[in-house]
């Protein structure tokens, strides 16, 4: 089979996955970035399903830091709960911050032209 040298390669792209490998080690995709493959669609529905179940939680915790009585336990639960969510909104945010178009060096309106952030990680 002939290729044809003047065709460019499809752009190939890694995508952060919301959930870890063995190990706890993180999860990548490599895609065509178009977004519509299988594992694509499911990781987009765990997202949503992560960030909803946050929602949730932080309105569990509104409830119950309003009630005096709550226990060490409770709150100690609620705590470890929380860190979860975070855990996974962040790596939702990594993951979606990622796949963000990167914009010209020269655009002076870009947000992501700061290059002397400090990285998340």
């Amino acid at each position: 089979m002939d290729t044809d040298p003047t065709t460019p390669a499809p752009r190939r792209l890694t995508r952060l996955l919301p959930w870890s490998g063995p190990e706890g080690k993180p999860c990548y995709l490599i895609t065509d970035g178009s977004g519509r493959g299988y594992v694509s669609r499911v990781a987009d529905r765990i997202e949503s399903v992560q960030l909803g179940m946050g929602a949730e939680l932080v309105s569990h915790a509104q409830a119950l830091l309003s009630t005096p009585e709550a226990s060490a336990g409770e709150l100690r639960f609620l705590s470890a709960r929380l860190t979860e969510a975070l855990q996974d909104a962040l790596r939702v945010a990594e993951s979606r911050g990622a796949r963000l178009p990167v914009p010209d060096a020269g655009d002076e309106h870009s947000p992501r032209g700061d290059t002397d952030l400090p990285s998340a990680r």
